[in-house]
């Protein structure tokens, strides 16, 4: 389903945020050969999933509530694995989160993984990455382009309706052309770089990778 097509139909019942994180959970087992996520958050996406769920019993809604997701792993995440692609960082779990997984958390995203990523977002083809080369989703033997390729094959094989990604130079809009979605960079400052591990301070800028402009909107 598209992002606004899995809200609607969990706004009208006929599917669960349980059922949409575990549809995306075995999609990402299904794709694990694009290698695509560094790290897969199963029991806290199920536990998010529920969570979602009884809220929507009661009546509550959410921008996002319910929808599954994944994160560039540029993103720091609390009690999460945040690596940046990086030996360096292969172990870092930060006692903090990104301001942009703040505001997905408030609006009742559900975190399935983090994307893998060139080192340091510092490439474009997302080979140069410490947990190995992301594959294209549509020819294995091409590259998803980057340094957002783990985020860009991820929605291109729908494992996710959206993930987030991060733009210094391309990083955004390279990899989802190359993927055949949608990428959106944002005004520089339109989005807060807090918890985000930089590259450029001065250029980088954190935005959404989604299957289509609608969508991405």
């Amino acid at each position: 389903m598209s992002l606004l097509s899995l809200l609607a139909a969990l706004d009208d019942g006929s599917t669960s945020a349980r059922a949409a994180t575990e549809n995306a959970l075995d999609r990402a087992a299904r794709h694990v050969d694009l290698n695509a996520l560094i790290t897969i958050a199963a029991d806290a996406a199920r536990a998010a999933g529920d969570v979602a769920d009884a809220a929507r019993a009661s009546g509550a809604r959410g921008a996002l509530l319910g929808v599954p997701f994944a994160h560039k792993d540029v993103f720091c995440t609390r009690d999460i694995l945040s690596t940046a692609g990086s030996k360096m960082l292969a172990n870092f779990v930060p006692p903090y989160s990104a301001t942009i997984h703040d505001k997905l958390q408030a609006a009742g995203a559900v975190l399935i993984g983090k994307a893998n990523m060139d080192e340091f977002a510092m490439g474009s083809s997302n080979e140069n990455s410490h947990f190995g080369a992301v594959r294209n989703p549509w020819d294995r033997s091409r590259v998803p382009g980057g340094s957002s390729g783990g985020s860009a094959a991820l929605v291109a094989a729908r494992v996710v309706p959206f993930a987030t990604a991060s733009d210094t130079g391309g990083s955004i809009r390279q990899p989802a052309a190359l993927c055949g979605v949608t990428g959106i960079k944002p005004t520089y400052g339109r989005v807060s770089r807090y918890g985000m591990i930089a590259y450029a301070s001065s250029l980088d800028q954190a935005g959404v990778i989604a299957t289509s402009a609608h969508d991405a909107a």
